[in-house]
């Protein structure tokens, strides 16, 4: 191993890096979209578009991440449900699972809000005569561009759409190659209640709300307006024709009443009215080229800062890619082009949803088109929302994860109430299973569901996991002080409070009551439930609290105080894994088989990934039980449990079956309400490169993105390059992957060996460098790059 000087090495550095000459990152496409999974999607982390590209009829469907149902909690909901934990403790411990689970149901409250499409908007070609042909649709990842072209009657027709962060608006472009070609209708229409009207100004106004009361439901405004060259542009009802028009453009904004998690959007709402028209008003400060490059900027200050080349892609210029998909799947190709696609795609899909503060990227990201959504399209916390964020601090992405960070700051205020309510705890706070834009924390079911999803208080305490990670990779100080530490504090007091002494082992700390999220089990006497005490689960999350919150207490205070001793007691009494007669990890207390042995769900491994405590060096036990689990559950499984798989068999340093867990990602589904010959439904990938569960949920993108930095970097002890890297990755070259300690990585491998690595010290701090079975220690100075040659 030699250490080459900065000096000396980056000239050549750089020019290699110039040198490669970057494949375009495009899902293209040669026929408009018929369904929802086949349309093209964009997003501003408010707006969002879905474009289907239609030739007679154009529809893009649109969403604001603020349009949902319902209003502000009602924090006295169900006080005094607590009352009935004591008799669910009374009954587990006289192992009488079948009264526990009964009982559960009283200490359940109202389900969450539904997140509501906006609404659509309609391009009519008036002109229906003709066929047209040399049809092609694109979403160019690299500057977040829409595009669609085609041929009809000898005119060539492009239209351009994108949807901007800096201008808060749609914007959509048509063009033809002959003067005066355009002739068209647009309108504005929506599935919820709404009202729209055409003007004689070239605008339509459309005001609604989310269903429901009108005087207790989030209210919007939307306002398209066009600009033309050439022609003429009349209004009529809620429609504009355009006659022989040779260029027009659309500008398209909103505004809702939403005001803040707490705020009634009616009686305390914002002024959407005022604030959409100051948006439409904004725009005539600038021409169409000029918001563009304003967009494009904007977005590649994110997108750019990563790249991914593997040896052996190629762009593919001739198949469409859901056909490159189909191939991928059938025929088992190594398209490692669409293998990079995706994992790029991932990354643009946060950027698009994920930037609105205290409203993260939700269960369908942005877009949703149903009234009455899959799951409502809320977050759901005992796994889809962590999964959305995994990618955030090692995708070089950390300012995306802000929106949940706040989201979570919400929960903690709303929190105090649900653990006063429903756990009679006075100190901390908790989250339950599902939330919405009113940051519910209460345990859902109405009293009527299933306690293995409904019955669960752990949500906040894992999402505080994610919002460690982001201290663990930025290392912002005034962060973990000022926002994350009181956070942690506030659920480890809860917490406190919750665990109770092992009746069979004095002592011990337990759950009781605890469920495994949305599993089931079978008792050694035959009893089919969902209430335990002591799951693993459980006790995973509150490992991974605890820990993380003993070592924030020291870098907050200098030094273990009190309390810090009182966490590293608790801790040491948590109840130990146990590994099963076969060889696995145990879910439940006792070791009990699982209703479903492939059941997607795997959050007792929690520890393996996205935790750190268990691994195969420190752990090596304890991570053989977790492959073994991993083993019995089989490969096949939804799109989300999928992505974490790769995730959590990379941890493991089995690269070649992270790659094929990732390859079972990219399986080829059909869109949902298509009803043709070969009909293909699983977990996997939509021909849009959406996740299907099936159907859509987003978090399944989002995790394959964190396994693919996962098989190239691993930096939870220590910085490992290259850990599970599969042989069909056996060269190629990173840029822009984050480390935990502040560190930025570039990389260079062939033959599964490390040539050069760029390692960017942004914080200052110490590490050590894994690679080719070599250690390298790196000195902390913040700002000082090295470059290592293997």
């Amino acid at each position: 191993m030699r250490i080459i000087s900065l000096i000396s090495l980056f000239s050549a550095f750089s020019l290699s890096l110039l040198a490669q000459k970057a494949l375009p990152l495009k899902l293209w496409y040669d026929q408009p979209a018929t369904f929802f999974e086949e349309s093209l999607h964009m997003g501003n982390g408010r707006l969002g578009a879905l474009v289907y590209g239609g030739v007679e009829q154009d529809v893009i469907h649109l969403n604001d991440i603020t349009l949902w149902t319902g209003k502000p909690v009602n924090r006295n909901e169900d006080a005094g449900a607590s009352k009935w934990i004591p008799e669910i403790r009374k009954a587990l411990f006289n192992e009488d699972y079948k009264t526990a689970d009964s009982l559960q149901r009283f200490v359940q409250g109202h389900n969450s809000a539904y997140y509501q499409p906006l609404g659509k908007i309609l391009i009519n070609d008036l002109n229906t005569t003709g066929n047209a042909t040399q049809y092609y649709r694109e979403l160019n990842l690299d500057s977040a561009l829409t595009k669609v072209r085609y041929q009809k009657n000898g005119v060539t027709f492009n239209r351009e759409y994108f949807v901007s962060h800096p201008d808060k608006m749609v914007a959509i472009r048509l063009t033809a190659n002959k003067a005066a070609a355009l002739n068209l209708t647009i309108s504005l229409t929506s599935i919820i209640p709404h009202q729209a009207k055409a003007g004689n100004n070239k605008q339509i106004t459309m005001t609604g709300h989310a269903v429901g009361d009108p005087n207790n439901s989030v209210h919007f405004c939307n306002m398209l307006k066009v600009k033309n060259i050439g022609g003429e542009v009349t209004a009529s009802d809620s429609t504009l024709t355009l006659k022989n028009v040779s260029e027009a453009v659309i500008y398209v904004v909103n505004e809702t009443s939403f005001n803040g998690y707490d705020k009634h959007p009616v009686t305390e709402g914002a002024a959407y009215i005022e604030k959409a028209t100051d948006n439409l008003w904004h725009l005539e400060n600038y021409s169409y080229q000029q918001l563009r490059e304003r967009h494009i900027a904007d977005y590649q200050q994110f997108f750019s800062r990563v790249s991914l080349s593997l040896d052996g892609e190629k762009f593919d210029n001739v198949r469409p890619t859901s056909q490159q998909l189909k191939d991928y799947t059938d025929k088992r190709e190594g398209n490692r082009y669409l293998e990079v696609l995706y994992f790029q795609f991932g990354r643009y899909l946060l950027i698009s949803s994920s930037r609105t503060p205290g409203i993260p990227a939700n269960l369908q990201g942005l877009w949703n088109e149903h009234k009455w959504a899959p799951w409502r399209s809320n977050y759901t916390i005992n796994i889809n929302l962590e999964e959305n964020y995994w990618l955030s601090p090692v995708a070089n992405l950390a300012e995306m994860a802000m929106p949940l960070n706040n989201f979570v700051k919400a929960l903690s205020e709303n929190g105090k109430y649900s653990a006063k309510n429903y756990y009679g705890i006075d100190k901390g706070w908790c989250s339950s299973h599902n939330s919405d834009l009113w940051c519910m924390t209460n345990p859902v079911g109405e009293k009527r569901e299933l306690p293995e999803w409904a019955n669960w208080n752990l949500g906040g305490a894992w999402l505080l996991s994610n919002m460690w990670e982001h201290y663990a990779f930025t290392q912002d100080k005034e962060y973990l002080k000022n926002t994350l530490y009181p956070l942690m504090v506030g659920s480890t007091d809860f917490f406190l409070e919750w665990l109770i002494e092992n009746p069979h082992q004095p002592g011990e700390l337990i759950t009781a009551p605890s469920t495994s999220p949305e599993n089931e089990y079978i008792t050694d006497k035959g009893y089919h439930g969902m209430t335990h005490y002591g799951g693993t689960s459980d006790l995973a999350i509150l490992k991974e609290l605890f820990k993380n919150t003993i070592q924030a207490e020291k870098l907050v205070h200098g030094k273990t105080t009190a309390y810090g001793k009182k966490l590293e007691e608790t801790l040491a009494r948590l109840r130990p894994y146990t590994i099963g007669k076969e060889g696995d990890l145990n879910e439940w207390y006792h070791d009990w088989k699982d209703y479903d042995p492939k059941h997607r769900h795997q959050t007792h491994l929690i520890g393996l990934y996205p935790g750190s405590h268990i691994t195969p060096e420190q752990t090596p036990d304890l991570a053989e039980a977790c492959r073994q689990t991993l083993v019995q559950k089989g490969d096949n499984s939804t799109g989300w449990s999928t992505g974490w798989r790769i995730n959590l068999w990379a941890r493991l340093k089995n690269g070649e079956k992270a790659y094929q867990i990732y390859q079972k990602l990219l399986t080829y589904v059909s869109p949902e309400k298509y009803k043709g010959p070969d009909f293909r439904r699983s977990g996997g990938t939509y021909p849009n490169l959406f996740d299907a569960h099936p159907p859509f949920q987003i978090d399944g993108n989002f995790g394959g993105v964190a396994g693919v930095c996962e098989m190239l970097i691993q930096s939870h002890d220590g910085i490992h390059l290259l850990p599970a890297l599969p042989q069909a990755w056996n060269s190629g070259e990173v840029k822009g992957l984050c480390a935990r300690g502040g560190f930025e990585i570039d990389m260079k491998w062939k033959d599964g060996k490390v040539v050069w690595a760029k390692v960017k010290n942004k914080a200052g701090k110490t590490t050590t460098l894994h690679y080719n079975g070599k250690i390298k220690k790196i000195k902390g100075k913040a700002g000082k790059t090295i470059i290592v040659k293997g």
